[in-house]
């Protein structure tokens, strides 16, 4: 089960105050507990005391940027991270789903646009829910997949997995040995159609293949399926 809207509590960090003032009073009425901080230190210290399910981050502020950010949370944690980025700028764009964001919105854009974005995302996080039936694992190599549970395991090591990552392994788990088309993925991801969206999820499975691989420039597990998509192919 997804989080609800009432559930969620969200970290909304954008230099602008306009800007952050008028997200955060929209998502407020449309039912998520909101928190703001003006730039990448005082989100730092909100973080440090509290937790949250999904993370609004604006690209081009003062001090450490957004992308910069983002690099730094994923050392430490998977919380989802949606990106506002400057209209046009497709680098941002693919560096910041490099460095570990969910996925990206590019400014200016529609309140409710945000709003579609950001249930999407929280429809990828899995139930913190008790697993009571005998777990499924896949394995790849020295990975473990837990199916039930959507934790990969290298040894004794939890690998930490983005909520897209944690989608798109579920994805694939559910037809491993099966190709899923680029299309496919992003609209179970719950993402708009298009090249720019196909692309997103080429940077996404990148990100993966260095997770599960050995050598991810030559993937024995998350393979590319010419012409077809990309399939899981498990031990």
């Amino acid at each position: 089960m997804a989080l609800s809207q009432n559930d969620a509590h969200l970290l909304i960090v954008d230099d602008d105050e306009r800007i952050r003032k008028l997200i955060q009073q929209f998502l407020s009425r449309n039912g998520f507990w909101c928190t703001s901080a003006r730039d990448a230190e005082h989100a730092r210290r909100l973080l440090e005391g509290l937790d949250f399910d999904l993370i609004v981050l604006d690209v081009m502020m003062p001090g450490d940027d957004g992308i910069t950010f983002t690099k730094e949370l994923r050392k430490s944690r998977d919380t989802p991270i949606l990106l506002l980025t400057a209209k046009g700028e497709s680098s941002d764009r693919i560096s910041g789903l490099e460095a570990g964001a969910d996925d990206y919105l590019p400014k200016p854009f529609e309140p409710k646009e945000l709003l579609l974005r950001i249930n999407a995302i929280l429809r990828r996080v899995p139930a913190t829910e008790e697993v009571v039936e005998t777990p499924k694992v896949l394995t790849l190599g020295d990975i473990r997949y837990d199916i039930e549970r959507g934790e990969m395991w290298q040894g004794e090591d939890l690998i930490r997995l983005t909520a897209t990552e944690v989608a798109l392994m579920r994805i694939f788990s559910s037809q491993p040995g099966e190709p899923v088309s680029r299309s496919k993925l992003v609209e179970d991801l719950g993402r708009d159609k298009g090249q720019a969206q196909e692309r997103a999820v080429d940077v996404q499975i990148t990100r993966l293949r260095r997770k599960i691989e050995a050598d991810p420039k030559q993937p024995r597990y998350l393979q590319t399926v010419r012409g077809a998509g990309y399939m899981l192919a498990p031990d």
